[in-house]
């Protein structure tokens, strides 16, 4: 692929509050609040948290961040972003009762424009692609909300994200409008929450229009990158950007999230409410990720934190969501690697250095070469700063790979080849 050619500044290093890029959802009970805490680190086993119950975005405030508090984001966030929410799929409104609740938002099918232009590449994968993604509507206990998704098979299975179906619970409705406007009822098959993955089937649907899924090993920092999704419920929205870095260990939703930890491409195309589930593609219109998660600037005292797209978007490359979502499919289970360690991340009294292990596991992959108080610091050519590296870079592999780890022991640094185990969730 070729890169985008593109000069951007190094931007100053600030903290970041990692946040579910969650469905588009009406406020209840206590209304939006924080969830999430950077400074939790994953280790190769992350034990799960609650699933599903309430879809509540991560607002900015943690107590990574020192001074910061929760903030709440309610329907004004909502109809303001709606009003600036323009681009592909804009002319949509999002009505406001008396009681502050948002309104369904109307539907926005393509038009084809007849021009004697040559298309942009982002035109281009637009057309190629926008197709292929859908909207995700779900009721359940936990509320009701939205969110994206996009079609693997011409039958009706569609891959979103495992957040995004999780207010379903127990007896909720789940409906897919698929791009040419159609309402159908969906079933979910199965999910995959340690990487935010789920999978539906569309009831009734005819010849859905499958989406070609491109090699995410080939992506490069600058390749264009277009999102495709429903954002605050504008189906068919489209913007662009480029790959801005490959290789980000990203935790989605902290606990909510049950769990997940994901090896994620990095994006500068905006990615706000709403588009959860839905697509990042190439120039080609080939799925290159899965959209899941941006980060936030955390709020000061007395200061309103960003609850939207500020640039730094994160996404499952496609690799591991198309592997995992035809597992879901023809299984309705999924299966992740394992290495069978408990890791903490160790440094040099300012910046994280590795993940070290704390627990080897009997029986396990990592039990015959590894030890406690062995510090891993590169899987592959994958450099592992913390333990969240260490579980990212594990998950992105597929059970009975063989990953080379570099390891610091006893002051020498040694080179150890492990069979990665099956956790089937």
């Amino acid at each position: 692929m070729v890169p985008h050619a593109a000069d951007r500044g190094a931007p100053r290093e600030r903290t970041l509050v990692i946040e579910h890029r969650w469905p588009n959802r009406r406020p209840h009970g206590d209304g939006w609040r924080a969830t999430d805490d950077p400074g939790a680190l994953g280790s190769v086993n992350h034990h799960p948290g609650t699933p599903g119950g309430h879809l509540t975005p991560t607002v900015p405030g943690s107590a990574g961040a020192p001074g910061a508090r929760p903030l709440r984001m309610g329907v004004v966030g909502l109809l303001a972003g709606a009003l600036l929410g323009g681009g592909a799929g804009a002319g949509v409104a999002v009505v406001v009762t008396s009681d502050g609740d948002a309104g369904s938002p109307g539907v926005s099918s393509g038009q084809v424009v007849e021009t004697s232009e040559p298309a942009t590449d982002v035109a281009a994968a637009s057309a190629a692609a926008s197709p292929s993604v859908v909207t995700v509507y779900v009721t359940g206990r936990g509320g009701s909300g939205s969110g994206s998704g996009v079609v693997l098979t011409e039958d009706g299975f569609v891959v979103t994200n495992n957040h995004v179906v999780a207010a379903d619970g127990s007896g909720g409705v789940v409906q897919v409008r698929t791009a040419d406007g159609t309402l159908h009822d969906a079933v979910v098959v199965g999910t995959q929450p340690s990487l935010d993955l789920a999978v539906l089937r569309v009831e009734g649907a005819g010849s859905l229009t499958p989406a070609t899924f491109a090699d995410s090993e080939d992506v490069v920092v600058g390749d264009l990158a277009v999102a495709i999704g429903a954002p605050l419920g504008l189906s068919q929205t489209v913007t662009d950007g480029i790959i801005s870095a490959t290789h980000r260990a990203v935790s989605p939703g902290g606990d909510e999230g049950g769990g997940a930890v994901i090896d994620a491409l990095q994006t500068d195309a905006a990615i706000n409410p709403g588009n959860s589930g839905g697509a990042l593609v190439d120039r080609t219109g080939a799925v290159i990720g899965i959209n899941t998660a941006i980060a936030s600037v955390p709020a000061g005292p007395g200061q309103a934190g960003s609850g939207g797209n500020i640039g730094v978007g994160f996404a499952i490359p496609s690799n591991t969501a198309h592997r995992i979502a035809m597992e879901l499919v023809h299984d309705g289970s999924a299966s992740t690697a394992v290495l069978g360690v408990r890791a903490t991340t160790v440094s040099d009294g300012r910046v994280a250095t590795g993940a070290e292990l704390v627990e080897v596991r009997p029986g396990s992959p990592a039990a015959a070469d590894l030890r406690p108080g062995d510090v891993v610091t590169a899987v592959g050519d994958r450099p592992v700063t913390t333990s969240k590296d260490l579980t990212a870079a594990v998950r992105r592999a597929a059970p009975g790979d063989t990953v080379a780890l570099t390891l610091l022991r006893g002051g020498e640094t040694s080179e150890h080849e492990v069979v990665l185990g099956r956790a089937d969730v």
